[in-house]
C-alpha cells in the first residue's frame, strides 16, 4: 500500500482552495506528473524542502507535497 494515499495527497494539495472554488488536484495523474517532475529536480541537484530520512527523489517529493512544500498550479498559473 503507498503511504501516504493518493486521498491523502490530494488533501494535502487542495487544503488552500476556499469552498466552493474547483479544487486544484482532481486525480492521480496530477500527482503523478508533479511528483515525477519533482523527482527530477532533486536528482539534478536541487535541494529537499522537507526533512526525511529517504534517500529517494520520488519519496521525498511526495512528502514535500504532503507537506505542501511545493504545490500544483495550472499552466496559466505560471506567470
Amino acid at each position: 500500500m503507498l503511504r501516504p494515499s493518493y486521498s491523502d495527497v490530494i488533501k494535502a494539495l487542495n487544503s488552500d482552495v476556499e469552498p466552493g472554488d474547483e479544487p486544484v488536484v482532481n486525480s492521480r495523474y496530477s500527482i503523478v506528473i508533479a511528483a515525477a517532475k519533482r523527482a527530477k529536480q532533486l536528482v539534478n541537484g536541487a535541494k529537499p524542502l522537507v526533512e526525511t530520512d529517504s534517500r529517494k527523489p520520488l519519496s521525498i517529493a511526495i512528502e514535500e507535497m504532503c507537506q505542501g512544500k511545493v504545490k500544483i498550479v495550472a499552466d496559466d498559473e505560471k506567470r
